[in-house]
């Protein structure tokens, strides 16, 4: 493909070339996304997705351009115009005939639509939903991809495909090593076993790098570390230490870490831009946009996130159980916000969702990154990075560090009245509503069908992605 990004591309700085790299990287991947969109047997709220994520890569790599000091792109500006008004017209006429399905079916939106393997239930497929009611678990994870998850360690190791070992006791020394040696689009589970020990190394896992499955010995214990940050000259697209695009993705029990400290700025541990990502059991340690959760649609649960900031653009549904974002030690003067979510257009379907977790100033916990010492701050719930950010908490402990207005404004009156800032039943000395932001933007969520749209079901699924399996989940809000 010729693209204005062609890898390599001549510039004037290393970021501007990182930038530009950015740019041809992102959108190579959106002409998969679009591709899945155009196919006839996509699934509504698939296409929508994928059209989400073309456009929030679009906006990346105008986002990379302005870090290296390109406003618009420059000689791409006309190229980057008409790609994101095609993919905006595309994506409003299924959001539109998403909304035009929810007033049908008078209950799930997207669920109303038929998908591509769709077709009534059976009696016994529906029985055996009603069992599974309470599970936190999005619909698209499969009963074999939930067994992944939730089953011992012991017998995945004991069949991975691949083992990665510092010490070489296993097929690779290096988890880049492994990732390389995958197949590529494969349509299968491929478990990738990282022993206990510390890996000083930047993992990236590419679009191509399908259904990969990271099982590491457990959180401190199998650590993936790195330090790259917007002060060495890389886009914060490309700070990650462990970043993974292949659709599939599935990491448990390992710990990432970005080292580099707040006086580095954007410094990512993790980014997700994977669609139907699983992170299960992980801590990921960082300060400013430790946890990037890019695009397309992820599941985050029992995962411990530390740092100054999260950002995303991404559909994460809620963690089903007690997770931890504690502020790490900050530089003087610095705010600690829980989340800076990235929605440009309102025909998005992205978010993020904070369900039945912890929010608690604790210190990060022992890892081999280097200590700073700096007060602890004042933790925001949020601030909108973009113009339509959206961000719901709910059934959560918000401990008392957070102050009464409880989110905090990007840039005096941006995004006030276009946001969505939802609470719902929190709990905990900082959950007090009373003194809340009054921002157009900010609901107190007193109706649980209101509340029921940000669900795992309903916020993420929509409907099954998978053949029929009769796998039910999570169609509510009880815990």
């Amino acid at each position: 493909m010729t693209t204005p990004f062609s890898a390599g591309s001549s510039s004037s700085s290393p970021l501007a070339a990182a930038a530009r790299d950015d740019c041809a990287e992102l959108l190579e991947d959106s002409l998969d996304l679009l591709a899945g969109a155009g196919e006839p047997s996509a699934a509504h709220d698939d296409a929508v997705t994928w059209l989400s994520a073309a456009l929030t890569n679009h906006d990346t790599c105008a986002d990379s351009l302005n870090e290296a000091g390109i406003p618009h792109g420059a000689d791409a500006a006309p190229h980057l115009a008409a790609a994101r008004a095609m993919v905006r017209d595309c994506l409003t006429m299924y959001a539109e005939a998403a909304s035009a399905a929810m007033a049908t079916s008078n209950k799930d939106g997207l669920a109303g639509v038929p998908v591509r393997n769709g077709g009534g239930k059976s009696k016994k497929q529906r029985k055996r939903g009603r069992r599974r009611r309470r599970s936190l678990f999005p619909r698209w994870l499969s009963a074999r991809d939930r067994r992944l998850l939730l089953v011992p360690a012991a017998p995945l190791v004991e069949s991975a495909d691949m083992v990665v070992a510092k010490d070489g006791t296993g097929t690779h020394r290096t988890i880049s090593d492994a990732v390389k040696a995958a197949p590529e689009r494969s349509g299968r589970r491929t478990v990738i076993h990282v022993k206990a020990g510390r890996y000083d190394e930047n993992v990236k896992v590419g679009r191509k790098k399908t259904n990969l499955v990271f099982v590491g010995d457990g959180k401190g214990v199998t650590v993936v570390s790195a330090g790259r940050s917007v002060a060495d000259n890389f886009t914060t697209f490309h700070t990650a230490t462990f970043a993974a695009s292949g659709s599939g993705f599935m990491m448990r029990d390992m710990t990432v870490e970005n080292w580099a400290g707040p006086e580095r700025h954007q410094a990512v541990a993790l980014r997700v831009s994977a669609d139907r990502a699983a992170v299960y059991r992980c801590s990921i340690i960082g300060y400013q946009d430790t946890l990037y959760a890019h695009s397309n649609r992820h599941f985050y649960r029992d995962c411990d996130v530390y740092g100054t900031s999260t950002s995303s653009s991404a559909t994460p549904p809620p963690s089903s159980s007690a997770a931890t974002s504690g502020p790490a030690p900050l530089s003087p003067g610095q705010k600690n916000t829980v989340t800076a979510q990235n929605r440009r257009d309102p025909g998005q379907s992205t978010g993020l969702v904070i369900h039945a977790c912890r929010v608690v100033p604790s210190p990060p916990p022992p890892s081999t990154a280097p200590a700073v010492a700096a007060p602890l701050a004042p933790t925001y719930l949020g601030r909108p990075w973009k113009l339509y950010s959206r961000v719901v908490v709910m059934m959560s402990y918000i401990g008392g560090h957070v102050p009464p207005e409880g989110w905090l404004a990007w840039n005096a009156t941006f995004a006030l009245d276009t946001l969505y800032y939802g609470e719902y039943m929190n709990y905990g000395p900082g959950a007090g509503v009373a003194g809340r932001v009054a921002w157009p933007g900010h609901r107190v969520i007193n109706d649980s069908a209101e509340a029921e749209r940000f669900t795992v079901a309903r916020f993420i699924s929509g409907a099954s992605w998978l053949p029929a399996t009769g796998v039910s989940f999570l169609s509510g809000l009880s815990l």
